[in-house]
This record gives C-alpha cells, structure tokens and sequence, in this order.
C-alpha cells in the first residue's frame, strides 16, 4: 500500500521543519496523535532518533515504535515502523514554492511481510488505504494551523 499527500502551506520552511521534527509538541499539535513517547537520548530530531506514537485508529488504540532512517536537514526525513507483520515508512518533506508558501508532502508505505498481514492486506487493505490517507490529510492541516499560527 502507498499513500501520498500534500498540502501547501503558508509558512516558511524554518517554521514547518521545527513542527515537524519537534517531538515533544507533536501530540499537541496533531489531533490524530494521542501520546508521543520519547525513547533516544538527546533532544535532537536525527538519524536513529527512536519513539512511540499512540494513535486511535478504526476506534482501537495503537502504539507503535518509530525511528528516523534518512534526514536531509529542513528538507525531510524518513521514518520506519515495524508492527503485526508489517513494515512501514513514513517520508516527510518541505519545498519552498516561488510564492513564499511550502509543499508539505506525506509518503507512507506499508509492506505486509508476514502471512497473517499478508491476508488482512488483501481483504481490507482499499478501506485501510482510505482511511489512512484522510488520517494524513488531518495531520497536514494540523501542521499547517500550527505553522501559519506561528508564520
């Protein structure tokens, strides 16, 4: 499965990078977060930057542990997740346009390596692929109300 959203955003590129790598203020700033656990030392967003994101999705708690695999500082980054015979990645970036506003971008990719997901993925994967592109769609907006509250 792969979903992708965008969103242009009326900030500068400094503002929404600090957004999106700060996470010590992500669960306030995503509505669709619930809890962020910090579990690397340090208080820098980098590679091998490790933490565990609590959301409710399809009316069900799920905690999963993430890392940063890639970063291109200000640019994006690129986060992992592994859970229930799945891997995930995650990839974030910011484009400046000539207009003074951002592209924000969300690539999300999920990979069933494991039998049981392998068959959860054929049988729901087009509602499981919807909802988590509206899910991600939130999130940018969430991004962008904090972005142009601070822009």
């Amino acid at each position: 499965m792969q979903v992708t959203v965008s969103r242009e955003i009326a900030a500068p590129a400094e503002v929404l990078w600090t957004i999106m790598t700060d996470l010590n203020t992500f669960e306030d700033t995503v509505s669709g977060i619930d809890s962020v656990e910090i579990l690397s030392e340090g208080s820098n967003f980098d590679i091998g930057t490790k933490w565990r994101e609590t959301r409710t999705m399809f009316g069900k708690e799920a905690t999963e542990e993430m890392w940063v695999t890639e970063i291109d500082p200000g640019r994006s980054y690129v986060v992992n997740a592994e859970s229930h015979g799945s891997k995930y990645t995650t990839a974030m970036s910011v484009v400046p346009t000539s207009d003074g506003t951002c592209e924000v971008t969300m690539d999300f990719g999920g990979e069933a390596v494991g039998a049981m997901a392998k068959v959860m993925s054929a049988t729901i994967g087009r509602f499981f692929e919807s909802a988590t592109k509206k899910a991600f769609a939130q999130d940018l907006d969430d991004i962008a109300a904090a972005a142009e509250a601070r822009g």
